[in-house]
């Protein structure tokens, strides 16, 4: 080991003393440095927004004045995704998933405010973040610096001389991948800062760690792929070539065939043909607004068999609001399950196009990035979940005020004048039925566990092309 730090130290003094790889090196510090603070700041911007606007909403809501209580299931309420700390690193999905939603009874709507203007996944350029910067563009700097490693020593008739010094192929192959190591570490300093503001922002310490340790990974899996080729080739042309084509490999062709692989392999039911299904089972449930209809007679037979009265006006309830409180949770089963159907969908299409993070670590530090940062799919999946909730315990709060507050006769004559509609106004006090909405990443031990089979793809490749680094070492000839 005493030669082989001493090779590294003079590997590294050589990118030193070399204008190309010191300006090359300044310049990737600068645009990692830039892209940070401005990813920082946006997304600081963003979560400021979105707190403010889920206030005013809760507020807006909350102020409505004495209302019939199914006119205010129809008004509705605006909820929220508010990007999580790490998001300052990856904000990942929130660009072309929505960020809020719009809630209301008998329905179920899309998330709303996507970037209209993102481009597709790894796929484009329109908004530059610290993630994109590790992922696409911190290996070009580590190519350019480090693809003469070995074949250098080659082409410059070094490589003998030093193999004649007791310098064997494996501490020659360690000093260099040190050297290189050591750049790449050094360009994670801004993503320590980052993800330290996340801490101090609330991130958990785990999943920061995590952030951290995944590009640390990525980035040595680049600097032993990088050390094979330059231990392998004989000009330092061909191994340019190779890592060139194997960077564009592993940034643009692999991701692009996996997303539309995962389209082919796990294909989707066309919208009109789902729309239609669920639209067959809702009409099965029947109209919460027309309490004669047929699918309702058994519901008024069983309350007067309850009561033990003849006319539903007998009731102690209120007869419209008691179908518009059934109605709404058998059409929310139904809409959940279309719900579910289609986020199981997302999901195996999600884990099949991850799957190719075996043929390009690109795609596995992606996902893992995303996973650990809190804005993959699983958690926008959990937002629209956790948004449900929300929309169906206001709209049955609302229900039962009706079906309690509201007399019966009251309620269908209140079309018959204007003093008749302003009876059945209710409180704005009843109003409360509304939780605040707080929408957080998922915990810590959950998001790694996500991330596990990233880890577990870029584990792999590490191993692997170490192994071959190793093994070509032991062969290394002048």
């Amino acid at each position: 080991m005493n030669g082989v730090f001493p090779i590294a130290r003079e590997e590294l003094r050589l990118w030193l003393r070399s204008r190309l790889a010191f300006s090359a090196l300044l310049v990737f510090a600068l645009l990692l440095t830039a892209t940070s603070v401005l990813t920082a700041l946006r997304m600081s911007a963003e979560q400021q927004q979105r707190t403010g606007q889920q206030a005013l909403a809760e507020e807006t809501f909350l102020s409505q004045p004495d209302r019939h209580p199914h006119r205010m299931v129809h008004y509705g309420h605006y909820v929220f995704r508010v990007p999580p700390p790490l998001s300052v690193v990856d904000p990942g999905v929130d660009a072309v998933t929505g960020q809020s939603m719009f809630l209301e009874g008998h329905r179920q709507n899309t998330a709303m405010f996507a970037d209209a203007g993102a481009g597709a996944n790894l796929g484009g350029f329109d908004d530059l973040t610290a993630a994109l910067v590790y992922q696409l563009f911190v290996p070009l700097l580590l190519i350019a610096m480090g693809h003469g490693l070995i074949v250098r020593e080659r082409e410059e008739n070094t490589l003998a001389p030093l193999l004649a010094q007791n310098v064997t192929g494996v501490m020659l192959c360690l000093g260099k991948w040190i050297a290189l190591a050591g750049v790449a570490l050094v360009l994670l300093l801004p993503l320590f800062v980052m993800t330290a503001l996340a801490a101090a922002r609330g991130e958990s310490l785990l999943t920061s760690a995590g952030l951290i340790g995944i590009y640390a990974l990525y980035s040595l899996v680049w600097c032993s792929l990088i050390l094979l080729v330059s231990a392998l080739v004989r000009h330092r042309g061909l191994g340019l070539g190779i890592l060139a084509l194997f960077w564009l490999g592993a940034v643009l062709i692999v991701p692009r065939t996996a997303v539309e692989s995962a389209s082919t392999v796990v294909p989707a039911e066309g919208k009109l043909e789902t729309d239609l299904r669920m639209q067959a089972e809702l009409r099965a449930v029947g109209d919460g607004h027309n309490a004669g209809a047929p699918q309702f007679m058994r519901l008024r037979a069983n309350l007067l068999a309850q009561y033990d009265v003849e006319r539903v006006e007998d009731l102690p309830v209120n007869f419209r609001g008691v179908v518009a409180e059934v109605n709404e949770a058998d059409v929310t089963d139904v809409l959940n399950k279309y719900a579910g159907e289609r986020m199981a969908l997302e999901a195996r299409q999600a884990r099949f196009a991850e799957s190719f993070g075996w043929l390009s670590p690109v795609v596995a530090v992606s996902a893992g990035s995303r996973a650990l940062s809190g804005t993959d799919l699983a958690t926008h999946h959990r937002f629209l979940r956790k948004a449900e909730e929300v929309r169906f315990d206001f709209v049955q709060g609302l229900n039962r005020v009706h079906v309690e507050q509201l007399d019966y006769t009251i309620d269908i004559n209140r079309s018959i004048d204007t003093a008749s509609e302003r009876l059945t106004r209710m409180s704005a006090e009843n109003w409360n039925v509304l939780d605040e909405f707080s929408f957080e990443a998922a915990p810590a031990s959950e998001r790694l566990t996500r991330a596990a089979p990233a880890l577990t793809m870029l584990s792999a490749w590490f191993l692997l092309l170490t192994a071959a680094v190793v093994f070509a070492s032991r062969r290394i000839r002048p």
